[in-house]
């Protein structure tokens, strides 16, 4: 039996933005031979109450033990500020950005392009070999 590496990530997201997140975990469970472990906070585990500094540092431990970070480009229009927070903490910690293309999208937001290593369109197999070749 062969031995699958277990790739560790953390997928950016907005709470109004969930059914981009759901789809996305969708297309990492459904990619043979992919095994990894995602270290966001789905949204029924979402950080209620807390401070900013508080968030930030819950956001902080999700962060740090991944390979991979990854910015759905179509949300950061709207969550700039909470994604640029997660991209400058992956970049501090030397963590590769995979951006994703939202389908159909032409453009990227420009803070995702800069710190992304890698941008790949919004499908399965490109956004599965790229973490492989990130990680």
């Amino acid at each position: 039996m062969s031995n699958l590496h277990r790739y560790r990530l953390f997928v950016s997201h907005a709470w109004r933005y969930s059914e981009r997140y759901e789809r996305m975990i969708n297309f990492l469970d459904a990619s043979p031979r992919f095994i990894y472990a995602n270290h966001s906070v789905p949204e029924d585990r979402a950080f209620d109450r807390m401070s900013v500094a508080e968030l930030k540092e819950q956001l902080r431990e999700q962060i740090r033990p991944v390979e991979v970070v990854i910015i759905i480009g179509g949300m950061y229009v709207a969550h700039s500020d909470w994604i640029q927070f997660e991209i400058d903490y992956a970049e501090l910690l030397g963590k590769p950005i995979l951006g994703i293309r939202p389908r159909g999208a032409q453009v990227m937001p420009a803070a995702v392009t800069q710190a992304a290593d890698e941008i790949v369109n919004w499908n399965t197999d490109s956004i599965v070999n790229a973490i492989r070749r990130l990680a």
